[in-house]
């Protein structure tokens, strides 16, 4: 199920963000009067296909290998390598005939609308959901080995200032914009004292290897239901209990908790747990049960699948605040943004080597994992990975590789700046050079993502 899953979600995302992009080159090219032949979301190899229909000019359709997507402008040389143009003068309704400052529009079209797809995805997030900031007081949880414990972080430390600033919400904090910036050093309180700590220049590619940033505001252990007839409840433990120690083990964080009682299925251990003896007006705090509670150590046996039949209080304290049409437009056009500047620096560091290729690209595989981890988590989350995404096919589109929109731009740029056309044959030897570019590329994607897998 998981498999099916990963790959439904990456076809959804797929066949989002191509749409998006190929109707970008499409509506430009309608726009400036050129003949569009085709318009495949997918790739239709050795000609199969899903479906296609050709309405007017235009033949719409699916193909079989969802990867990707095309949009097929007469008389362009594109993907599709076609010639048959070639020994015929220029139709008015062909792309070569266009003005080099149409071209380029229609070149820069995908890019642009995968930018407007991010901008529409963070605004309509925004508008419907609010922005959601958790205050800065809360303590930290650090997760074992990972770039945030090796930087001297532990749990129950809280974040005062990041790189001299001070510090209101934890999301600033982790603000991914942050993370792509030069020289990253935290001032952390821990028992009264302020300690600095700097963060390795190669941050993201720890991140990445890690497949988490490694620190969140810790969530106390307090149970909110308990599940008649399963092991908790016949142990004892009720509603509103917070859980100090698994095997005596203390632990602080309920991910601590759901990790040992995980791997401990069908074997005996010990719970120790916290009360109110009497009832309390008003919600439950962890503090309230710490100050007031009596301790409890109960024997638990969890079930085959590792569970025993509770549920997390949401305890951490967290402020939305609604914005009107205005605000969430310019909220979500900040978010665009600052994703595109965070992806871009980001870019940055791989091609300067700050930053391990292998551990911070993916490709197909790596993709997919994303797009099931982000759904896991739910609407929000798989809309706010798509959008990330789009920007990041935006940014790889510009890049100046032959058959990408990136040097296509350039050659195009280079006949309008020279008042001529680049003999056909050249440019066809460009394209020719491009695509075993991006197809050596796309195999060394896929064997990277099979080798760290």
């Amino acid at each position: 199920m998981d498999l099916i899953n990963t790959i439904f979600y990456f076809i959804v995302a797929i066949f989002i963000l191509v749409t998006a992009h190929e109707f970008g080159h499409f509506i430009t090219a309608r726009i400036f009067g050129m003949r569009v032949d085709r318009f495949f979301i997918g790739f239709d190899f050795f000609g199969i296909k899903l479906w296609q229909k050709k309405i007017g000019e235009t033949e719409y359709g699916i193909g079989a290998f969802p990867v990707g997507g095309y949009v097929k402008i007469a008389g362009m040389v594109d993907e599709s390598l076609d010639t048959d143009y070639v020994n015929t003068p220029p139709q008015p309704w062909e792309f070569r005939a266009k003005p080099a400052w149409q071209r380029l529009v229609v070149l820069a079209g995908g890019v642009g609308m995968n930018m407007v797809l991010a901008a529409i995805i963070f605004i309509g997030i925004t508008a419907v959901f609010g922005e959601s900031r958790t205050p800065i007081g809360t303590p930290a949880f650090v997760e074992p080995k990972s770039v945030f414990a090796s930087m001297g972080v532990e749990t129950g430390d809280r974040m005062v200032a990041v790189n001299g600033h001070k510090l209101v919400f934890w999301e600033e904090a982790i603000d991914p914009e942050r993370l792509t910036s030069q020289g990253l050093q935290y001032t952390i309180e821990r028992n009264g004292r302020l300690i600095t700590v700097n963060a390795p220049g190669n941050i993201l590619t720890r991140i990445n290897d890690s497949q988490s940033i490694g620190i969140r505001p810790v969530m106390p252990p307090l149970v909110d239901q308990v599940l008649k007839g399963d092991p908790a409840a016949a142990s004892g433990i009720k509603p509103g209990a917070l859980i100090t120690a698994v095997d005596g083990k203390p632990v602080s964080d309920w991910t601590e908790v759901v990790g040992v009682i995980s791997k401990s299925a069908g074997r005996k251990i010990a719970v120790t747990w916290m009360y109110l003896p009497s009832p309390v007006s008003g919600t439950v705090t962890p503090d309230m049960v710490r100050n007031n509670g009596q301790t409890v150590t109960s024997v638990v046996v969890p079930n085959k699948s590792g569970k025993i039949g509770i549920s997390l209080k949401q305890t951490v304290p967290t402020e939305r605040r609604k914005l009107g049409p205005v605000e969430s437009v310019t909220s979500g056009l900040g978010q665009t943004w600052k994703t595109t500047v965070m992806t871009v620096q980001g870019f940055a560091k791989l091609f300067t080597g700050q930053e391990d290729v292998r551990k911070s690209v993916g490709g197909p595989i790596k993709i997919a994992r994303m797009a099931n981890q982000s759904a896991e988590q739910g609407p929000v989350s798989f809309m706010y990975f798509v959008a990330v995404l789009s920007i990041s096919l935006a940014v790889i589109n510009i890049l100046p590789i032959p058959a990408l929109d990136g040097g296509q731009f350039m050659l195009n740029a280079a006949e309008g700046i020279m008042g001529k056309e680049i003999p056909f044959e050249v440019k066809m030897r460009i394209q020719q050079v491009g695509m075993a570019i991006l197809l050596s590329i796309f195999a060394l994607f896929m064997i990277n993502d099979i080798l760290n897998k």
